[in-house]
């Protein structure tokens, strides 16, 4: 090897011993700021962590699981009930344009339209029949359909019988 070669492998080990020297200084001063640092304890990152990781759903499993089912299903019922539709009034009307008009007024869903040629045979049926296919829904043989309460489970059954009242009032 040449002098001059020497020369600088002794220089470049030089300056990488220097170098790593550094980089384990900066190491050990990292380390030693990071025991001093005290730990976050702020109420708010606390709930915001906890909400980052909560699960997104639940596991209902066994007569535990029936018995949550169970309370979710009353809570939302009581919940829907709770609620007044329309304001509470009991107009025929009023109801109808603002839910029943849709399908009795096109015929969609086969919905009976506000005429004798579809209600008479259903007339045949009695009134209590009626308030409880529009309370309960139904499904006709002939692929009708009448959902719960017309859609909406916040109507009270005053409602709805004022409603079935004022359609067959109408029939034209």
């Amino acid at each position: 090897m040449r002098n001059y070669d020497l020369e600088f492998l002794k220089r470049f080990s030089m300056v990488i011993a220097l170098l790593m020297a550094i980089t384990l200084g900066l190491i050990l001063f990292a380390a030693y700021l990071h025991t001093r640092i005290p730990p976050e304890i702020s109420p708010q990152a606390a709930k915001r962590t906890e909400l980052r990781i909560a699960p997104a759903g639940a596991v209902y499993a066994g007569a535990t699981g029936m018995a949550d089912q169970a309370a979710a299903k009353a809570a939302a019922l009581a919940k829907a009930a709770s609620q007044v539709a329309y304001g509470g009034t009991t107009d025929g009307k009023v109801i109808f344009d603002n839910l029943c008009t849709a399908c009795h007024t096109t015929g969609v869903g086969q919905a009976p339209t506000l005429d004798h040629a579809h209600w008479d045979g259903r007339l045949g049926q009695g009134k209590d029949t009626l308030y409880k296919h529009a309370i309960e829904g139904y499904t006709g043989p002939d692929g009708g359909i009448m959902p719960p309460k017309g859609g909406n489970p916040a109507l009270t059954e005053e409602q709805i019988h004022a409603t079935v009242d004022w359609m067959l009032a109408n029939l034209k």
